[in-house]
């Protein structure tokens, strides 16, 4: 190995009311023109790791190490000065949530304008203007004259990912550090980034990846160093590491990363276990129904864009739709029309086959309960002051408040019906229930988001939505932000909770791999369009469109 650009020897991170170290005492080394990858679990110290190579380590944490040469500096007694110093200039970061990284009051343009001044102050408004331009065509946004001008909020999650690599590379940094990425990127977008960061590592970029993604790993490092409760358990060359894992925990990532169905249930065989909920005396239906979506929004300059362009599907009960497509398809816009806290300008939605989407609300509140959406960042969906019995319990009520008035509409004001359970002894059992259903621990019940791993936080956000008791469940990106290990345990224990409960799931994902392992049909999204719609078997196996090709080829699925 040539000289190391990084070389950090025996690094140690500290949290003041810690009992053991954040990261205890690991050593890695990284030469120009080299990627190693981080890999491991959440909370295993990988982001830890990375903040403390651009002194970004909370205030509270102390950092001791050995050695700590970071772009050719030795950052031994840095102070926050001398960090100012080297980063953007020498060291560029890319973190993974993008919405909060850029600045929502501040155009994208100018966003990465402020990295190429931070480089060389003296350069001309045409050079700064021609190197933000050049910068986000090497991070493949599309239309860069026409997304620097918008804001973050008017940009998809891809979109706002790729501006924030735009804005680290903006200033030619020898070390690049890109802590996770691709999460929000589909897989074409991905396989784009991977083949930027790949050129930018032959031009001699010093590169450290933080991923949870071992595909993405695999393509791209030269090395792998796995880390686990701030130690770093085992370090090889990638195609090493792969072929022949050593330790028994990198075998156990290995096993967790989503992987093709082999043999694929008849549709509609997960709903024998259990009926889905219809009224009294109605004929077996669609749970859900999507005839010839549309809706566009204004854009930047009163620009009209089509989101969604007449999008058809239909959803039996107790199976599972995937929806795929690139950042930007139309995804996320389909599933608030579903969940009709978006109006289409065009088609309806049909719930159980009872109009729902163009129902006044007033009208829908009684059936809300019956299609749940869980969202892609459970830290954003749960409320950070609220306890998890708190969070369970307001939907609990509404659950509770539903019956009630189906109660007193089928008997009157008498009061229970008699033998019927007290409410709060109801509401105990039932609470139970959920946390079982997630497994999830009782202790837990008095925790606060912040106080779980991602992993719990997503279930506790799973056990939200079944608290309605609902037939349809909208899982919008459910586990991209999480490990593989997690992932693959939240997507197994939605795979029981279909059939032990019989619901329908509408998953969408960038993740055809995960699209793969979860579904029974497949509809691919293209510019909001649906273009392709069949069976998983058919869509996989026998692909129509170019882009779906694409997409199966950059997922390496066949």
């Amino acid at each position: 190995m040539t000289t190391p650009f990084v070389d950090v020897q025996n690094l140690r991170v500290r949290f003041p009311d810690g009992q053991a170290d954040a990261v205890a005492g690991i050593s890695l080394q990284i030469a120009a023109g080299e990627c190693l990858a981080l890999v491991g679990e959440s909370g295993s110290g990988k982001t830890l790791t990375a903040l403390a190579l651009l002194g970004l380590v909370p205030p509270d944490a102390r950092v001791s190490a050995d050695a700590l040469v970071v772009a050719g500096s030795d950052a031994v007694g840095f102070r926050e000065a001398d960090w100012r110093a080297i980063r953007g200039r020498k060291v560029g970061l890319v973190s993974q949530d993008a919405l909060v990284s850029l600045d929502p009051l501040r155009r994208i343009g100018r966003e990465v304008a402020e990295v190429v001044e931070l480089q060389r102050p003296r350069r001309s408004r045409v050079e700064v203007s021609k190197r933000v331009i050049d910068s986000l065509t090497l991070a493949a946004v599309p239309d860069p004259a026409f997304r620097e001008r918008q804001y973050p909020h008017e940009l998809s999650g891809g979109l706002r990912q790729r501006a924030l690599i735009a804005s680290a590379i903006a200033g030619q940094p020898g070390l690049l550090i890109a802590d996770e990425p691709t999460t929000a990127l589909d897989s074409i977008t991905q396989a784009q980034i991977l083949h930027l960061l790949g050129d930018l590592k032959k031009s001699g970029l010093a590169l450290l990846l933080v991923s949870h993604d071992l595909h993405l790993v695999q393509q791209l490092s030269d090395r792998i160093a796995v880390m686990r409760r701030g130690e770093i358990v085992e370090t090889a060359a990638s195609a090493h590491l792969f072929a022949a894992p050593r330790h028994p925990y990198t075998r156990m990532l290995l096993d967790a990363v989503p992987r093709r169905r082999e043999t694929a249930e008849p549709i509609g065989a997960a709903s024998k276990a259990v009926s889905p909920k219809l009224p009294d005396g109605a004929p077996a239906v669609m749970a859900l129904t999507a005839t010839g979506l549309g809706r566009s929004y204004r854009a930047h300059g009163g620009v009209s864009v089509n989101a969604v362009t007449d999008v058809s599907f239909s959803l039996r009960a107790g199976t599972t739709l995937g929806i795929v497509g690139e950042s930007g398809s139309g995804k996320s816009t389909l599933a608030r029309l579903l969940m009709a806290t978006e109006r289409p300008d065009a088609g309806d939605v049909q719930l159980h086959g009872q109009p729902w989407s163009t129902e006044p609300e007033r009208r829908r509140r009684s059936r809300r309960g019956a299609i749940q959406l869980i969202e892609q960042n459970p830290y954003d969906a749960l409320d950070p002051r609220w306890t998890v019995r708190r969070i369970l319990a307001e939907a609990l009520a509404l659950d509770t408040s539903r019956e009630h008035s189906q109660r007193v509409s089928e008997h009157g004001q008498e009061g229970r019906i008699q033998g019927e359970e007290h409410p709060k002894k109801k509401g105990a059992v039932r609470l139970s229930e959920l946390m079982d259903q997630v497994d999830l621990s009782p202790e837990l019940l008095h925790r606060r988001p912040h106080q779980l791993s991602g992993g719990q936080r997503q279930r506790v956000a799973i056990a939200r939505a079944l608290a309605r008791r609902p037939s349809i469940l909208i899982c919008d990106e459910p586990v991209s932000a999480l490990d593989a290990s997690v992932q693959a345990q939240i997507l197994a224990l939605l795979s029981t909770l279909q059939h032990s409960l019989g619901v329908a799931i509408v998953m969408i994902s960038h993740d055809l791999g995960v699209i793969a392992q979860m579904s029974d049909e497949i509809l691919v999204m293209h510019h909001g369009r649906a273009i392709e719609y069949g069976s998983a078997d058919d869509v996989l196996n026998n692909p129509g469109e170019p882009l779906t090709q694409a997409l199966i080829e950059a997922s390496a699925l066949l």
